[in-house]
């Protein structure tokens, strides 16, 4: 049985205000797992990496320096998946060597942490407030199918004349992050909800 979890999570930029409110976001909506991870008596960790290649080292080190915990890692895609598994992807995008990396471990955002924000069209609406454009959200129920660009540029269009101003990716997103619903971003996001239900099957194994 895991005693001890490990999520490492690329995002927070490279300032440690920034990395502690991404955390902090990122801990808010994985909170459900924590809890029961905490029932478990199981240790939790989660670690904002900052960059990409940050985040695939720590986690690289985590193997060797944490080598009896479930390392999780987790990262934006970037790009449509066009491989099988999410380590397939990463060696081909970003050159990275997964040799020996259980791909149950690795997961990806797709195509970015942006896409988890725009499946709950009313949270964005309620974080902006007066004069957010909810028609500038794509409605499609499939978040992962939105490109990065798409989903950038809708996030722009939809908050340009908030009294937050435009959505800003440090300030904003790890707020947001923290309050969107997580039952609906795992229901349009299946990566999302893959994620779930490993660290899930970590801390209530079914086998």
């Amino acid at each position: 049985m895991v005693r001890e979890i490990r999520i490492y999570v690329e995002g927070g930029g490279d300032q440690a205000r920034g990395k502690q409110k991404f955390r902090e976001g990122v801990g808010k909506f994985l909170d459900s797992l924590r809890q029961q991870a905490c029932n478990k008596r199981i240790k939790w960790s989660i670690i904002a990496c900052g960059g990409r290649d940050s985040t695939y080292e720590d986690y690289c080190n985590a193997l060797v320096d944490h080598p009896q915990a479930a390392n999780i890692l987790l990262v934006d895609s970037e790009d449509p998946i066009t491989r099988p598994t999410c380590s397939e992807h990463l060696t081909a995008r970003d050159r990275w060597d997964m040799t020996g990396i259980d791909d149950a471990h690795v997961h990806l955002m797709i195509e970015v942490m942006e896409n988890w924000l725009i499946a709950d069209v009313d949270t964005l609406a309620a974080y902006y407030g007066a004069r957010f454009s909810r028609g500038s959200i794509p409605a499609n129920p499939n978040v992962e199918m939105i490109s990065k660009s798409s989903v950038e540029s809708a996030l722009e269009n939809a908050t340009k004349n908030t009294q937050k101003g435009r959505y800003h990716k440090i300030r904003h997103g790890p707020d947001i992050l923290g309050q969107v619903s997580v039952p609906l971003v795992r229901s349009k996001a299946e990566h999302c909800d893959k994620l779930f239900n490993c660290i899930e099957e970590l801390i209530n194994p079914t086998a």
